[in-house]
């Protein structure tokens, strides 16, 4: 059974122990699906992430001719072992401009951006499209870098949806920016081995490029002859409870409680993974150099802190799956947050917070972060939850679960005021 439109999050009451396993990364797993597609070899990918933006990768990349199977993890419902047969660059055709191969890609940047590239590869032409928002995300520098290695792509605005012209394989070097997103120099990375491209990012370290370290990373791992590819748990994902244990921690009315990571991430590969040591915040938090996607997660726990924090280098987060600086600015103050907005900075005060109706904008990321707070506010209320199927489709079961595989808590539907069953949960 699918989820109500509108949820209610109500706050945990009593002290738990927990140890939660969070389902394999997004990233990592999005990834390691074109790398082991455009191997030579069979490779499993193992503990990886089945949600939404992953199975879009997944049919799209058997549109084009990869043989994949999806089996079961046996101990993680979000996770699948995943055996690709790769062909070696080697791509089923494109079809002809009046009826070009359709390959669908949702709400999904990295099977937008990775995927237009990799189509270059093949030979016919190719259609890309997404859900409207994915028409609305910039992809100009991408296609501007594809045509100078020699490339023909159609686009009315240089957004999707796009005609790609398969070429084959181009010796050719190019340049590309990374100011609007770093899946870009990502996606021109992975196909750029097979493709025989020289790829040279503008501006590129390890300190303000994290995903496309992590790209290159995976790249030099599967240039091994293993046939088995360890997907690491998110740690974005990670960071909601993690926030969760230390806020916890920090309430006058609960005794000690602990929520933990069973399966913490083991690599620095997620610039996510140093989450827990922004707990408490500092005065200062980069989307730049210091945290991805849970830098969200990081101005939910600001209104509960003793100083102002000072989010940093947001312009990234407005051109996301929504405009993410609005969103959780609106949002936050909804529930009586006090938020000043200079440029690409916000700045959080510590705030008492109350329950609000929470507009989600179809985000993943929007819908978990308030969720959390709704463990600790009242009156909470997450419209259009089923959202968090993008990256985490059993989110809500781990909030709800039994500790110590969960939290025990209880999430409500509010048009007839009855506790959701487990069900309703997947």
């Amino acid at each position: 059974m699918a989820l109500p439109e509108l949820i209610e999050i109500l706050p945990l009451e009593s002290p738990i122990q927990s140890q939660v396993r969070i389902p394999g990364s997004k990233s990592i797993t999005n990834r390691a699906l074109i790398l082991a597609a455009l191997a030579d070899r069979e490779t499993i990918l193992k503990d990886a992430l089945w949600s939404e933006d992953t199975q879009v990768m997944v049919e799209a990349l058997r549109q084009l001719g990869v043989d994949i199977q999806v089996t079961e993890d046996p101990e993680e419902n979000a996770n699948r072992y995943i055996k690709v047969k790769g062909r070696g660059g080697e791509l089923n055709s494109g079809g002809t401009l009046e009826n070009p191969l359709e390959l669908y890609v949702g709400n999904a940047g990295t099977a937008a951006r990775f995927l237009t590239a990799v189509v270059c590869l093949g030979q016919g032409v190719y259609r890309l499209s997404g859900v409207s928002r994915m028409h609305e995300r910039p992809q100009a520098e991408l296609f501007r870098t594809l045509r100078e290695l020699g490339y023909l792509i159609d686009s009315d605005n240089d957004r999707l949806p796009l005609r790609v012209h398969g070429g084959g394989k181009k010796k050719a070097e190019c340049q590309v920016s990374m100011d609007h997103s770093s899946q870009f120099a990502s996606a021109l990375i992975l196909a750029g081995r097979q493709g025989d491209w020289t790829i040279n990012v503008q501006g590129e370290s390890e300190e303000n490029a994290p995903y496309v370290a992590m790209t290159r990373n995976l790249v030099n791992a599967f240039r091994k002859p293993e046939r088995e590819f360890q997907v690491e748990p998110d740690a974005s994902s990670a960071s909601y409870f993690q926030a969760v244990g230390w806020l916890l921690n920090h309430q006058e009315n609960l005794p000690p409680c602990q929520v933990a990571i069973f399966n913490p991430p083991q690599s620095t590969l997620q610039i996510d993974s140093q989450f827990h040591k922004f707990l408490p915040l500092p005065e200062i938090v980069s989307r730049r150099t210091d945290l991805g996607d849970s830098i969200l997660t990081a101005m939910i726990v600001a209104p509960f802190g003793n100083q102002v924090t000072r989010f940093e280098d947001l312009g990234r987060l407005r051109l996301q799956e929504c405009e993410r600086v609005v969103a959780m600015k609106t949002e936050l103050e909804k529930c009586g947050a006090t938020i000043r907005e200079i440029g690409d900075v916000l700045e959080i005060s510590p705030s008492k917070l109350h329950g609000a109706e929470i507009q989600t904008y179809q985000d993943h990321r929007i819908a978990m972060c308030f969720s959390i707070l709704g463990l600790m506010i009242p009156g909470i209320k997450i419209r259009n939850p089923a959202c968090v199927g993008k990256t985490f489709p059993n989110f809500y079961r781990k909030l709800t679960d039994s500790p110590p595989q969960g939290l025990g808590a209880r999430i409500r539907n509010p048009h007839n005021d009855t506790d959701l069953d487990l069900s309703e949960l997947s």
